[in-house]
């Protein structure tokens, strides 16, 4: 048996999938994510099996990964957040709506989250993974 993730990098469009959201918010929020997370990391994202949007990539224990990215799901935005032994619990404490998942930020709606808290947070988890895999 292989601990090679079962989630990997495609060739599918990115702005394809994103226009394919379903529900007009959702979509919405979706594209804002993306624009949001490209110019945090700088990074043209790419898609991780059938429904995640990730930017960047590194090596892990179990195989190659995205350092970063979300999921528009039908019933939130799943953030793919990494920020190591240092939780940002101050930033957090200001992003306003939210649920917390291990390494997973949930957001029911992009207009119920404040929008420089949620940039810090992406800034932050980029800036540790890019400390963990240089």
């Amino acid at each position: 048996m292989s601990n090679a993730p079962k989630t990997v990098r495609t060739n599918a469009s990115v702005s394809a999938f994103l226009a394919a959201v379903e529900g007009e918010t959702r979509r919405k929020d979706a594209k804002a994510v993306d624009k949001l997370f490209r110019e945090v990391t700088g990074e043209k994202p790419a898609m991780w099996g059938t429904s995640i949007v990730g930017y960047g990539e590194y090596d892990g224990s179990t195989g190659r990964w995205m350092r970063t990215g979300f999921s528009p799901r039908k019933t939130s935005l799943v953030l793919y957040l990494s920020f190591g032994a240092t939780e940002p619990e101050a930033v957090l404490g200001k992003l306003g709506k939210h649920k917390r998942g291990k390494g997973c930020l949930y957001i029911n709606k992009l207009a119920e989250v404040d929008a420089q808290a949620l940039r810090a947070l992406i800034e932050r988890a980029w800036a540790h993974m890019a400390r963990k895999y240089p």
